[in-house]
């Protein structure tokens, strides 16, 4: 069994972090949010706040996970037991990513296996998949119109 936790921006749904492991533990989480606040500050977004990291429930509630959040300057949410609607945007993405790579690309041989698999993927679909929900961009592109709009806003003020 291989579990993978991905960090995804509802504003652009590019997935900023992942992780796979063969447990799911905070450790598992943790790493995927480091490695999402790890990708921002290399694409020079630092400063994460007024973020809302909204997740159900499990290891993303633990202590360690949510002090994290707050570390890095992000608010916590938490969605209510059974309710669907507030964890769409994940559902579909991980409804995706099992439909288009791990049904259709396995058998698995171990996590590595995955984990390599994941990141070419990963990559895939933030940089070439195009979206409707984003003027048919990717995901990329449109993060990247966004800040070049909102700099242009910021030099003009």
């Amino acid at each position: 069994m291989v579990y993978v936790a991905f960090v995804i921006d509802a504003f652009s749904r590019r997935i900023t972090g992942w992780r796979a492991a063969t447990t799911m533990t905070t450790a598992l989480v943790l790493d995927a949010l480091e490695h999402a606040v790890w990708a921002r500050a290399r694409d020079g977004v630092a400063d994460l706040a007024g973020l809302v990291h909204h997740t159900d429930a499990g290891q993303y509630t633990s202590i360690a996970f949510t002090e994290r959040l707050v570390q890095a300057g992000a608010d916590p949410s938490v969605g209510s037991v059974g309710d669907v609607y507030d964890n769409a945007l994940a559902e579909t993405t991980i409804r995706l990513y099992k439909t288009e790579l791990i049904r259709a690309e396995g058998p698995w041989h171990d996590v590595s296996h995955v984990e390599a698999a994941t990141l070419e993927w990963v990559h895939w679909y933030n940089t070439e998949r195009t979206h409707e929900a984003i003027d048919d961009l990717t995901r990329v592109a449109a993060e990247q119109l966004h800040y070049r709009f909102k700099a242009t806003l910021e030099q003009a003020g």
